[in-house]
């Protein structure tokens, strides 16, 4: 049942020399103009100034563009970004459009009250095949763009919920600080188990899904359940390891470990060596950009911590995943290493376990990726989960 496969340049035509991140660029919201597209902002004009940009022309080393160096550019004031991701269209008329249903909702946990959504067919007639339960990534949020993730699977039949991580969007919670990750996980997986133990999706297959640091959390909520609770796993990019670009150094954990925790919510904490590789497509990083919810501060101590000590955790743990999964990752992605995606097609105990590898591709897959790349990653998360349901929904209805 394992499958591992590697796309190559020949398999995907796109343009290989696109390197657009938010790290390598500050991006302006400049004047509106027409804008003929369905898919992205439709009003607005953006400007991408590389932050190497050289301020004084006799200084050799390049210098960055800082706050106080922005106002000398003299830029006229910037109009608001639009209320959605697709632009101005109402909620509700949009999601008619992508042929689906939208709730959204709060839920009281022990650790705080966590924002939640759905998205199901359109057609309440419609069969469900069954339910996925979605996390999203750090510094993101489940309302921007992650949400195309979520219509595309309930265009394929499925019952999709989500949920803001503590310290993300709309959910409680210092903003992006995730200082214990187990209760970050158990918050979440509260809320998912209530809807799977549901009459309505009880006998139905359910499946974990997690993209970048949702990932990780995805694994630690698979392994904080009872046995045979989730039919398959989800995995896009995943944050399993954490490369050498991006980690922060001993140094710094030990310094600010000195303070007994007291530094814990700091936002102090370095980006690591420098700009990585997480959006390929320009016009698609200009939308990610403008997300009203999205932390674009300096990682917190007690979060860069319980990164290291997690990654670290589920490395040792990857011999206790049984259930069938799919790990789908970029070979160019310097925000999560693919390593920790191929360590758990090697180590894990499931017998049906798939690695997709995508030569090329960046962090982020769907979001992130042409749609000529993108739109084959979601083929394959298609195949795969449409397989799963056929082979063991039916014992998934038995329980």
């Amino acid at each position: 049942m394992s499958q591992q496969t590697l796309y190559t340049p020949q398999t995907l035509s796109f343009k290989a020399n696109l390197s657009f991140t938010i790290s390598h660029h500050l991006l302006v919201l400049r004047s509106p103009i027409p804008f003929q597209s369905t898919n992205t902002l439709t009003k607005y004009k953006f400007i991408l100034i590389p932050l190497s940009l050289k301020l004084k022309p006799k200084t050799s080393k390049p210098r960055f563009l800082s706050t106080s160096n922005m106002a000398k550019l003299d830029l006229p004031p910037l109009p608001p970004p639009p209320p959605f991701f697709w632009g101005e269209t109402p909620e509700e008329e949009y999601y008619k459009s992508q042929n689906v249903r939208n709730n959204k909702s709060y839920f009281q946990t022990p650790h705080g009250k966590i924002f939640t959504q759905s998205w199901l067919p359109l057609d309440e007639t419609q069969p469900i095949k069954g339910a996925v339960f979605m996390t999203h990534g750090y510094r993101n949020d489940t309302s921007w763009c992650f949400q195309k993730i979520c219509i595309q699977y309930a265009n394929w039949g499925y019952a999709v919920y989500a949920a803001d991580m503590l310290g993300h969007g709309r959910s409680d919670g210092i903003r992006a600080y995730v200082g214990d990750m187990d209760k970050v996980a158990a918050t979440s997986l509260s809320y998912f188990l209530s809807v799977r133990r549901s009459e309505s999706y009880c006998k139905l297959p359910a499946f974990l899904f997690g993209e970048s640091m949702g990932g990780l959390i995805t694994m630690l909520m698979y392994l904080q359940s009872d046995d045979d609770t989730w039919t398959g796993l989800i995995f896009s990019a995943p944050l399993f390891v954490t490369p050498k670009k991006c980690t922060p150094s001993k140094l710094h954990i030990t310094m600010y470990g000195l303070l007994f925790g007291l530094a814990d919510t700091w936002a102090v904490m370095p980006d690591g060596e420098g700009p990585v590789n997480a959006i390929r497509d320009p016009e698609k990083l200009k939308i990610i950009a403008v997300n009203p919810q999205r932390y674009f501060g300096k990682h917190r101590v007690g979060t860069m911590r319980e990164v290291v000590r997690m990654t670290n955790f589920i490395q040792n743990n990857f011999h206790k995943v049984k259930a069938p999964f799919i790990a789908l990752h970029g070979t160019s992605d310097e925000v999560t290493c693919p390593s920790g995606s191929q360590m758990l097609y090697e180590k894990a105990s499931s017998e049906d376990k798939t690695l997709k590898l995508y030569e090329g591709m960046y962090h982020s897959l769907i979001q992130g990726e042409p749609d000529e790349a993108a739109n084959r990653v979601l083929a394959d998360m298609r195949k795969w989960i449409d397989e799963k349901v056929i082979q063991y929904g039916s014992k998934t209805n038995d329980k």
